[in-house]
């Protein structure tokens, strides 16, 4: 009987050790991980431990333990000692759980938010103004996708170089590709290079989710804003757009068009939201084949049979693929991708009215000449900000002279919608803490 108890005895006490051991490796390996090698933890972690952490931490305060202070005494004690070597005033316990909390804030990867827009042409001062306001109003970091010929390569290259003092962006530039077998005809539909959007999931096979946008857009809030859409998708849907007319007896597509189209005014593709994985998973419901077909199969198909009845190009491409899978469609209200047509005939998107314009897309050029003067004067106060504090702060009241002049036209009858929302974007950016901007 003594014999199996100093066996079960022997057993227990080599159990303890090894337990002991294996938090003591556990802590250095935490402890390695976190601080690339062994250096000293930062006081900036410091200071966030001491402050109960954030996210899931917050308010949670520091971790007590009986019958000593509530914290390690010295943070240099934690490079990690063993255990059973750690000073008697030392909560090897709270060292331990201080390391487990600087390893996972580390390890947290910060979301980015991937934007891609497709410049050819005359289009590098438009694209550089829609860029720019991306990043003035945006809190998370930004991805950029810049398709572009290869003559703008060097030109964005210089300018967006010249901003790298923000560190609130990265950028990636691609040539313009198409399939080369049949390169030529995807080149010549629409404009120049816009059809470039469709290969998107074929191409940037690594990003996840993606907000493409045209080149004539502005951001008068937070890119964050939209790109939290992505949430809202349902367990069908792969894509977000606005509508091409919240009235029908001016609508295009319900009139004129010669081809399916998405709802009772089909979709503009001018501002699209796309998770790209759902994307290129999808099989098509299609009117070709009683065969579904995936992104990249159906694409040459549908040109092929609808080349000669479309006007819109690659748009129209997405209101046909749309308007047989309607269920993968996110729709968003008309705020997020506000156009002439919106104001031309008198005001007609509701949303706008209430909360103001969101996202402000100045599409057949009138950024550029006097035909919708509020929509320059918007996109000429953006152009000209530059990143300093005190410009950004300034352009709302010389931008509100601009818009009352513009009375005489329909949309300048509006002219508050175009600031509403960018007076309160331009409020919360210095609400925010300096780390955020």
């Amino acid at each position: 009987m003594r014999r199996y108890l100093r066996i079960v005895v022997l057993c227990l006490a080599c159990g303890f050790c090894s337990l002991l051991y294996a938090f003591s490796q556990l802590a250095v390996s935490l402890e390695e991980g976190a601080d690339g090698g062994g250096g000293k933890p930062q006081a900036a972690v410091a200071s966030w431990l001491a402050g109960g952490g954030r996210s899931t931490l917050r308010g949670a305060g520091p971790v007590a333990h009986p019958g000593g202070s509530d914290r390690c005494k010295d943070f240099s004690l934690c490079y990690w000692n063993p255990y059973w070597m750690l000073p008697s005033d030392v909560c090897g316990m709270n060292c331990f759980w201080e390391a487990a909390f600087r390893y996972n804030l580390k390890i947290q990867p910060v979301e980015k938010m991937h934007l891609a827009v497709v410049a050819c042409g005359e289009r590098l001062e438009e694209t550089m103004t829609m860029l720019k306001s991306a990043i003035i109003f945006s809190i998370k970091p930004l991805q950029f996708h810049i398709f572009a010929e290869d003559q703008l390569h060097h030109s964005f290259k210089g300018r967006l170089d010249s901003w790298s003092f923000l560190q609130t962006f990265n950028y990636t530039l691609y040539p313009i590709t198409f399939p080369s077998e049949n390169a030529a005809e995807w080149k010549k539909l629409f404009k120049p290079c816009a059809s470039q959007r469709l290969f998107l999931p074929l191409i940037l096979k690594e990003v996840d989710s993606l907000l493409y946008v045209d080149t004539d857009i502005v951001f008068l809030r937070p890119v964050d804003d939209i790109w939290s859409f992505l949430k809202k998708f349902n367990s069908t849907q792969i894509a977000a757009m606005a509508p091409e007319h919240e009235e029908p007896r001016i609508g295009w597509y319900n009139r004129f068009a010669r081809h399916p189209y998405y709802g009772k005014t089909g979709v503009n593709s001018g501002v699209m939201l796309m998770n790209m994985t759902r994307m290129r998973r999808k099989y098509f419901k299609n009117d070709m084949t009683t065969v579904r077909l995936q992104w990249g199969d159906i694409l040459m198909p549908l040109l092929k049979k609808y080349k000669l009845n479309i006007t819109w190009g690659d748009q129209d491409l997405l209101n046909i693929m749309f308007s047989h899978n309607p269920e993968s469609l996110f729709v968003f209200p008309c705020q997020w991708n506000y156009r002439p047509d919106h104001c031309i005939y008198g005001s007609n998107c509701q949303e706008a009215e209430e909360e103001g314009i969101f996202i402000l897309h100045g599409n057949r050029g009138v950024y550029h000449d006097d035909k919708q003067p509020a929509f320059r004067a918007v996109y000429e106060a953006l152009r000209n900000c530059s990143f300093e504090d005190d410009n950004i702060r300034s352009l709302l009241k010389p931008l509100e002279l601009e818009l009352q002049k513009t009375v005489h036209t329909y949309c300048g009858k509006i002219y508050k919608i175009f600031i509403k929302q960018l007076a309160k974007s331009v409020r919360d950016r210095y609400a925010r803490s300096p780390k955020e901007k």
